[in-house]
């Protein structure tokens, strides 16, 4: 199965410059379509306290208004990229596009939790039709010798959206009312919608399978529903009830299940034998880690922002800044570094100092100033990021043969929001963070930096795991700068790898 689900393929579109207009309207279309997932992955952590309060909703709902949206997306991510290469990839990321809007507005005027709790779902899946396609499209619509260019201001731009985004949300939340997050979305996907019907040129993947592994789509959702229902509901009506059991139950055997499909389909979704390189294996298994520690502080972070230390919503938002902007600014140097001296050296340290910058965030709640308890955490936590992630996404891309780049590419995006998932369903708990306590600031306090140091180990892992398996190659030659395909969590450049052990 040679199909990338977010990457692209055969069969491409007639060339388009990039200095011209109709290269411009593509990247705006592109830029923007994908722009709506990733602010809407980061707001929406910003807006949960005034959610929580106006519907009165436990930790466990709040966990829901995340991991909804995270379970669907993780789920149907290279369902998504499939039918772009079947469908058509302006289609599908239309399509997507529009889902996302309708679900969104669902979003503004859901009327409890649990409303928006299945709008979030909703939202999920339509992201996981758009997301695959924005660099899809990028890669097949321009000419090969404009397609770095292009690339790079996708990255660029989406950087620079995925900073926005908190910023904006934040002003949204502090003016107005967190309802407009999500109201947001319907005009931008006007603007993408229209864009792409007038300016996106279609394309497909020449010989890509008539077929869809709809058995390994079903058995994932189903994997992931049950896991993620019986972490965040165990804590709370007990591990021994009928129901968590069921659905854990339920999550083990559909993921026995879904090896087993995998193992026997003619067109699996994930093709297994990607799993046999040792150093696919290691680096994804070392991103599980990580991103879950990155995801559960993640979601912790601005809550404890806005009801411990008095943050309004718009300054937790710009409490953040900092963090993308040390990301922006050395991601890059970090991939030609690593394509010098190969890949271990970073994956190894990296998460150790991205560890230390959580660790250092645990402070947060004993001091109200910012430029001392929470500026050094964001800032170690930067440094820490752009040390890691640019070598680990390029080694997961470099791990197997070059026609399966963008398979491997999405597998690993993948992985990434598979560990967010499960480490916001389960670290509140395993941080004594139940019920309403967020909503009290002492018990929020201590909840949260017993959190940090939970995953600042999880983070030690992480550099373990690459230290004992990563395997550096033994020629190393500099690869020429070329973002990966989408970050699990920012729209950052990377250098893939030149070669890289298998």
């Amino acid at each position: 199965m040679d199909h990338a689900p977010q990457g692209a393929g055969a069969g491409r579109a007639p060339g388009v410059v990039y200095n011209s207009g109709k290269g411009r309207w593509v990247i705006l279309a592109t830029v923007l379509g994908s722009g709506m997932a990733m602010i809407d992955g980061t707001v929406v952590g910003i807006a949960l306290p005034a959610i929580g309060r106006q519907f009165h909703a436990s930790v466990a709902s709040l966990q829901w208004v995340v991991t909804g949206y995270m379970l669907t997306l993780a789920a149907l991510l290279l369902v998504g990229g499939v039918l772009g290469d079947q469908y058509g990839r302006r289609r599908v990321f239309s399509v997507g596009v529009v889902w996302f809007a309708v679900a969104s507005a669902a979003c503004a005027v859901a009327p409890d939790a649990t409303v928006l709790i299945v709008t979030r779902i909703l939202q999920g899946v339509g992201a996981a039709l758009l997301v695959p396609g924005s660099l899809a499209i990028i890669e097949a619509s321009f000419v090969p010798d404009d397609r770095g260019r292009a690339i790079g201001a996708w990255s660029g731009l989406g950087g620079i959206a995925t900073a926005a985004g908190p910023l904006l949300g934040g002003y949204l939340i502090s003016a107005a009312s967190w309802r407009w997050i999500f109201v947001i979305n319907v005009p931008l996907a006007v603007v993408v919608v229209v864009t792409a019907a007038r300016h996106v040129p279609e394309s497909r993947e020449e010989g890509a399978p008539a077929g869809l592994d709809l058995s390994g789509a079903v058995l994932s959702v189903v994997l992931l529903a049950g896991l993620t229902y019986g972490l965040i509901e165990g804590p709370v009506v007990g591990w021994g009830a009928p129901a968590v059991l069921t659905m854990l139950v339920v999550g083990a055997v559909a993921g026995f299940a879904f090896v087993v499909v995998e193992g026997r389909a003619a067109e699996p979704l994930v093709p297994l034998s990607v799993f046999r390189y040792r150093q696919f294996t290691v680096t994804n298994a070392s991103t599980l880690v990580v991103y879950a520690a990155l995801s559960g502080a993640l979601f912790l972070l601005p809550v404890e922002l806005q009801v411990v230390n008095g943050y309004s919503a718009l300054d937790a938002g710009v409490s953040l800044l900092p963090l993308t902007v040390v990301m922006l600014l050395l991601s890059p140097r970090s991939g030609r570094l690593a394509s010098r001296i190969g890949p271990r050296l970073q994956m190894s340290v990296g998460p150790l100092v991205v560890g230390a910058g959580l660790a250092l965030l645990a402070r947060a709640p004993n001091d109200s100033s910012y430029f001392s308890g929470v500026l050094p955490g964001v800032l170690v936590l930067g440094l820490g990021l752009a040390i890691t992630v640019a070598p680990l996404t390029a080694t997961a891309m470099g791990a197997v043969e070059a026609n399966r780049s963008g398979l491997a590419s999405a597998v690993n995006n993948d992985v990434a929001r598979v560990g967010g998932l499960i480490a916001v369903a389960v670290l509140p708990a395993l941080a004594g963070i139940e019920g309403t306590a967020y909503l009290h600031p002492h018990a929020l306090a201590s909840g949260f930096r017993t959190a940090e140091f939970i995953t600042a180990g999880w983070c030690a892992v992480g550099g373990l795991i690459s230290a004992l398996g990563i395997r550096n190659p033994a020629v190393a030659e500099p690869a020429p700068l070329r973002p990966p395909v989408e970050c699990a969590h920012c729209a950052l450049d990377s250098t893939p790898l030149a070669t890289s052990a298998r």
